[in-house]
């Protein structure tokens, strides 16, 4: 079963928020942010907004457009797809390539483990034209999608990351879409973990030197153009006393593959040893049990979407407040998961850390006529 998170809102400035906050490992990239998912906080980061050029982590924008189509069912894994002319031509200049030609009618799955695995440019040109009919439409879903997260450091001109004007996106902006692909598709996201890909005869190894480094690592995407240096984004998760835990670091611009891979393995390693994520309540456990009016029963059950975790740094655990600020008076019906009111978490000094949605547990329907009449009087008096 997939396992449900309250999605946290982190206050601006959360590191900060700490007076001893810990100091973050020195990181030979150009940029670069580490979020923790687990509790959706950014634990450190260097010049995360600022527009650069991709490279392949593009890619992972291609990838959500197509898992996107294939949940709506617009095509399928199984579904055969031709190779178009232009796809084709991808291999002019030598980049990145799965190997197929206009002969061929490879598969969609074959398509996504040459895009993911072997980051085939011509995989994803065929991809996009499977999708959309045109890479031109494609990058438009692709934009249209940006937009609607909110990415403002964003904007695709193409599918692959080769570079082009215009073509740009941040640090931040990318760990936003990694977040999403691994939180939306998880029955896709194990592309991202396998090791080598076998196709037309021809094994690739996949370039991102984490997974055979760390066990703990289970994707995500390596790029690199002259203009982009060396990039990868990095996902681990590991085993922690409060449950799995898993970390995102993305690095742009590093000077070598190895060095994209021991920069991502320092934040990573520090992002775990420095900080914990603490459970502050389990999914389904009420946090409040205000009075109900008007209703069929007396108490409202209100809590989190699911588990609350926060993420602050290790021996900090018992620093922490919490407050709830919600809808007064309560007035049935109450429908299951109705936002009520919202958790806010912050240092014992006060320092705002998180803010977490509080929602209806439980239904609450309405009283009959008498009860809701005597409710309306006691409420009048009140």
């Amino acid at each position: 079963m997939k396992k449900l998170f309250a999605y946290v809102l982190v206050a601006a400035g959360t590191v900060s928020a700490w007076a001893q906050a810990p100091q973050a490992p020195e990181i030979a990239a150009r940029h670069y942010i580490l979020m923790d998912l687990t509790s959706n906080q950014v634990l450190a980061e260097r010049e995360a907004d600022v527009a650069t050029d991709p490279a392949s982590l593009t890619k992972l924008m291609t990838a959500y457009v197509v898992f996107t189509a294939l949940r709506e069912k617009k095509l399928t894994l199984e579904q055969t797809l031709n190779v178009s002319k232009r796809a084709w031509e991808e291999r002019k200049g030598d980049p990145s390539l799965m190997f197929i030609d206009t002969t061929m009618t490879p598969k969609v799955d074959e398509l996504l483990r040459g895009m993911i695995i072997q980051s085939g440019n011509d995989a994803s040109v065929a991809l996009a034209e499977g999708v959309a009919g045109s890479v031109e439409s494609f990058v438009g879903m692709m934009n249209r999608q940006a937009q609607a997260w909110g990415l403002k450091n964003t904007s695709f001109k193409n599918v692959t990351g080769m570079t082009e004007p215009g073509h740009r996106t941040s640090a931040r902006d990318i760990a936003v879409v990694a977040s999403h692909v691994i939180r939306d598709f998880p029955e896709y996201y194990p592309y991202y973990s396998v090791r080598s890909y076998t196709y037309n005869k021809i094994k690739q190894d996949n370039r991102n030197l984490l997974l055979g480094r760390d066990p703990s690592v289970d994707g995500m995407k390596t790029g690199y153009t002259d203009a982009a240096g060396y990039c990868l984004v990095a996902s681990a998760a590991r085993d922690m006393p409060n449950g799995k835990r898993r970390l995102l670091s993305v690095v742009m611009g590093t000077n070598s593959r190895d060095a994209r891979a021991t920069e991502s393995q320092k934040l990573l390693n520090w992002g775990y040893s420095a900080w914990d994520a603490v459970r502050l309540f389990e999914e389904g456990k009420p946090i409040a049990t205000p009075e109900v009016w008007k209703g069929t029963t007396r108490e409202a059950k209100l809590g989190a979407a699911g588990a609350v975790y926060v993420t602050l740094p290790k021996g900090e655990g018992d620093k922490l407040q919490t407050k709830v600020e919600r809808t007064d008076p309560l007035v049935a019906p109450l429908t299951k998961n109705q936002r009520v009111g919202t958790l806010k978490v912050s240092t014992a000094a006060g320092a705002p850390l998180a803010e977490v949605p509080l929602v209806v547990l439980e239904p609450v329907d309405q009283a009959g006529l008498l009860g809701r009449a005597w409710d309306a009087l006691r409420l009048w008096i009140k």
